[in-house]
């Protein structure tokens, strides 16, 4: 059966629903996880991107300020201010790279790494924050992911022309 000119309508107006867009309630999310966050990290003095570099150095330290950024999505305009600071709370070194002067190595000091202690009880405080089961869990992280690489590539094909 074909739909009428307004049934049409109605149908693209729903599609302009702030609640029918996935942008939203991806950008809702983060902000509802960045606020969950900030408690958790206030002990340790860290910020939520803060905390998001020492994830990654943690498992890496003595990690190209490049390669922290590509894995974290931030450019270095925003990374370098921010290593800047924690630097001067001694959690992590930054040296010019031996092998090439420009490019830039971020190492945790030991106040870095013994911050990992402190934080390890974070991950089951959010796990519990989001309720469903760990398959639920890791399908819905997996599907975040998928979609983000799938819009990097749509973005970065029409950028190309």
């Amino acid at each position: 059966m074909a739909q009428t000119e307004e049934e049409k309508q109605k149908e693209n107006l729903d599609l302009l629903s702030l609640n029918n867009q996935l942008c939203f309630a991806l950008y809702s999310s983060s902000l509802e996880m960045t606020k969950l966050y900030r408690p958790l990290l206030e002990p340790l003095k860290l910020t939520y991107p803060q905390y998001l570099v020492m994830l990654v150095l943690w498992e890496q330290s003595g990690i190209l300020v490049k390669e922290l950024g590509a894995k974290l999505h931030l450019d270095s305009g925003t990374l370098t201010p921010l290593l800047k600071r924690m630097e001067k709370m001694g959690l992590v070194r930054r040296q010019r790279d031996a092998e090439d002067e420009r490019g830039v190595i971020v190492t945790l000091t030991k106040q870095g790494e013994n911050l990992k202690a402190k934080a390890r009880g974070i991950p089951g405080v959010i796990a519990c924050a989001l309720g469903p089961s760990a398959k639920k869990f890791a399908a819905l992280h997996k599907g975040v992911i998928e979609a983000r690489e799938h819009i990097r590539a749509y973005r970065e094909a029409l950028s190309q022309g």
